[in-house]
């Protein structure tokens, strides 16, 4: 009965069922499991182009590089390179992507109504001590053929990577399963920093750092710097680790992605921390 019911669920839910995390189910298992191939898994349902592909390639090296770049100077770069792209098409993909322009100064556009707006609290406060301050984002990763998203929690601090995962949607249960784990495994912060993106918005999540107790701290739109320590985070995992490798498919991005964090945290030197490793911080004081 059980797996006539998962059967009976489309694939695009089965795939939702999938937990990157889980350590004692294998992603092999889960996908017997589910009746789902392991190429179906990581299939991108929207189907994007090769074309779009490689723009969003191209957008994505560029915007590491500038990240103040909005649409406009996007489309204006893409069209020097020789592409024909409309800025419509640009602030598709940049909304696919889940990316928008940063700005040195306050964003003075219309604001978003559509949640409860929550301070900034990391403005002029030292942070000095592990589980103070963690961060969260979410950021796109290519493949060979397709994407996925991974996302991200850092302890401010340590610069300790303290839960991540990766998801073919940007979906906020997948969200809420991160924080959870990192949560049930590290402990609690005093403080939780995020953009406003949706899945941070969300009453699910809002909901979890609540019942918590954890301060919800939020970004300016469009504010530059005020989630630095997350995006040098993005910045080291594409130069060091998905820049230089051709990734076929999601289970290699998966244990591509376990494997540099692993050197992330425990073996590379940092030298914001006079390098010493993040796990050494992080253990030390913990």
């Amino acid at each position: 009965m059980v797996k006539k019911k998962v059967v009976e669920k489309s694939l695009n839910e089965r795939r939702k069922m999938i937990d990157y995390n889980n350590r004692k189910i294998s992603i092999n298992e889960q996908c017997r499991l589910l009746k789902i191939s392991r190429s179906g898994l990581y299939y991108v349902p929207c189907g994007e182009s090769e074309y779009n592909l490689l723009l969003m390639r191209l957008i994505d090296e560029q915007y590491l590089k500038t990240p103040f770049y909005g649409t406009r100077r996007m489309t204006v770069y893409l069209i020097d390179l020789g592409y024909n792209v409309s800025r419509k098409r640009v602030q598709r993909l940049y909304s696919l992507m889940g990316i928008h322009g940063i700005y040195p100064r306050p964003n003075l556009s219309k604001s978003n109504t559509g949640h409860k707006k929550y301070p900034y609290l990391l403005r002029n406060i030292t942070i000095n001590r592990v589980k103070q301050v963690w961060e969260a984002d979410i950021t796109y990763i290519r493949m060979n053929k397709g994407f996925m998203y991974l996302m991200a929690i850092i302890d401010v601090h340590s610069r300790y990577v303290v839960g991540w995962g990766i998801s073919n949607t940007i979906d906020t249960n997948f969200c809420v399963s991160v924080l959870t784990k990192s949560i049930e495994r590290y402990g609690v912060p005093e403080i939780f920093n995020t953009d406003q993106g949706s899945q941070f918005t969300s009453n699910d999540f809002i909901s979890k750092l609540e019942e918590q107790k954890i301060q919800i701290s939020m970004d300016g739109k469009g504010r530059a710097l005020d989630n630095i320590f997350i995006e040098r985070l993005w910045r080291s995992v594409k130069q060091e680790y998905v820049y230089i490798h051709e990734i076929k498919d999601g289970v290699e991005l998966y244990h591509g992605i376990e494997n540099y964090f692993d050197f992330y945290n425990n073996k590379r030197p940092h030298q914001s921390l006079d390098y010493i490793t993040p796990y050494k911080i992080y253990n030390n004081a913990a």
